[in-house]
């Protein structure tokens, strides 16, 4: 079954269409979706976002580990660099910080009817891919090929023999920041 639904293309996008719209609700249920919420957060007075945040981490990273011990899913771990990671961490930050959205909650607000994150943020992230396109033969071969650091995961960099254990030490450390967050009124 799965191989069939691997191979039909029209089934994969509207599966992800559907998970899409899914994420963009919870999204805005949460209040991911309002200036004030996101504002709040680069500010550090509202940490709704993170909250959301190290909810779906904990949610994900047990799902994708159940899937993949299922062999319903592959993980394809790659290779990172800090060049990458400084150049993306910038273009993601200057857009965050002047639109007061990131993609996912521009996406989900503009779904909302907000038209600063339908204009800016949806126009902001069309006009932003098509120019790092447009830079990307260059940037590869310079700053994005900077200081590159093998594949490794999490699992690997902790130490441990089984993925399960970093899940479970990853996952109380993160509900435990949780709890912390929310006795603390933050």
């Amino acid at each position: 079954m799965l191989a069939r639904l691997h191979a039909n293309q029209p089934a994969q996008l509207l599966i992800g269409l559907l998970i899409g719209v899914g994420f963009g609700f919870l999204l805005q249920k949460g209040g991911a979706t309002s200036y004030d919420v996101i504002v709040g957060q680069l500010l550090l007075t509202d940490f709704t976002v993170l909250k959301l945040m190290l909810s779906a981490v904990v949610v994900g990273m047990i799902g994708v580990h159940l899937l993949t011990a299922a062999g319903l899913a592959q993980l394809h771990i790659k290779p990172g660099g800090w060049g990458s990671t400084v150049v993306g961490g910038l273009i993601f930050g200057v857009g965050f910080g002047l639109l007061g959205y990131c993609p996912g909650t521009a996406a989900a607000a503009a779904g909302h009817g907000t038209m600063d994150a339908l204009i800016g943020g949806i126009g902001g992230i069309l006009v932003g891919s098509a120019l790092f396109a447009l830079a990307y033969p260059r940037l590869a071969r310079g700053p994005l090929a900077a200081g590159k650091f093998a594949k490794l995961t999490l699992t690997e960099a902790l130490g441990l023999r089984r993925t399960e254990y970093a899940v479970v030490v990853m996952a109380a450390v993160l509900i435990g920041l949780l709890a912390w967050l929310e006795s603390a009124g933050l």
